[in-house]
């Protein structure tokens, strides 16, 4: 599961007025049969509106999904290694700008991710502990940020004692040029500046190992 960009969470501002307690009429619950008829409607609320807002996110997934440049997936399908897309974009930390061009020579796991997401607070460690492994190693790991409060971005960081560094894509642009919809979302780029693997989703160690290691062990 990930967590999709802002625009199509506006479905959960629908869904959750669903989720409040529904008003109970005084007049209703002062007779035996009435009142035992408000409770079965009442049980039966609950299961129906969250069925409803699941469907309801599924749908909106599915239309995010269709929204989707794939470009970068059907050439890494193919077995082409494009070149990565560059953007000019914020230091989440520390001021001033910076880009993807400014780690080439470089192995990067490139990560779009955003502390309101769930997934990507789950997959966090991973990535702070894939930095440590691979700095020394000719790695980095680069966080992209995406459609968040910086305050909230640092903060996120910082609970989690992450120390990879970070770009702002605040208006989603350059995640966009990458075909995301949805987060977490990883590339890898080599040292040549070119995306060699992707994973739409959270990633494991193992795919990490797989995609990351043998460009580390490739000559500069």
């Amino acid at each position: 599961m990930r967590g999709i960009e802002p625009p199509f969470l506006a479905w959960e501002a629908n869904v959750l007025a669903i989720g409040q307690h529904p008003r109970v009429d005084d007049s209703l619950s002062d007779g035996g049969g009435r009142g035992y008829a408000l409770a079965v409607r009442l049980r039966l609320f609950w299961p129906v509106t969250i069925a409803a807002a699941a469907l309801v996110g599924l749908l909106a997934y599915g239309v995010a999904s269709k929204g989707r440049d794939t470009t970068l997936d059907s050439a890494i399908a193919a077995g082409k290694h494009p070149v990565a897309p560059v953007r000019t974009l914020p230091r989440l930390q520390g001021g001033g700008s910076s880009s993807l061009a400014a780690y080439r020579g470089k192995v990067v796991v490139l990560n779009m991710w955003a502390s309101w997401c769930l997934p990507c607070r789950q997959e966090l460690p991973l990535l702070q502990k894939t930095q440590q492994q691979i700095a020394a190693r000719g790695g980095v790991v680069l966080g992209i940020d995406t459609a968040d409060e910086s305050s909230d971005a640092i903060a996120f960081l910082a609970k989690h004692e992450a120390t990879f560094p970070s770009l702002r894509d605040r208006d989603r642009g350059y995640s966009h040029d990458y075909g995301v919809v949805a987060y977490p979302e990883t590339f890898v780029v080599d040292r040549g500046g070119r995306v060699v693997a992707l994973h739409r989703g959270p990633v494991t160690s193992g795919w990490l190992q797989a995609n990351v290691d043998p460009l580390l062990r490739a000559a500069a």
